[in-house]
């Protein structure tokens, strides 16, 4: 897997992801939100923090910096 999420992106998944299994904890939603805010939280985290999209690979977004190849 090559890295696609990456800059300021990365930690927005994650904070979006903690808050999202927060509210689906504690806000006592309803079963189908609870489990709606469960599933999106959670992908948000791991893809997160793994620096990978599978959803970007497919619409061919890649927000990860380039790395200088070091040649002049």
């Amino acid at each position: 897997m090559t890295c696609n999420v990456g800059g300021i992106e990365r930690p927005i998944r994650i904070g979006l992801g903690l808050i999202l299994l927060g509210v689906g904890a504690f806000a006592g939603l309803p079963p189908l939100a609870t489990a709606a805010a469960y599933v999106v939280g959670g992908v948000a985290l791991v893809t997160g923090a793994i620096g990978f999209c599978p959803a970007w690979s497919l619409l061919g977004i890649n927000t990860c910096p380039t790395k200088p190849s070091g040649k002049s």
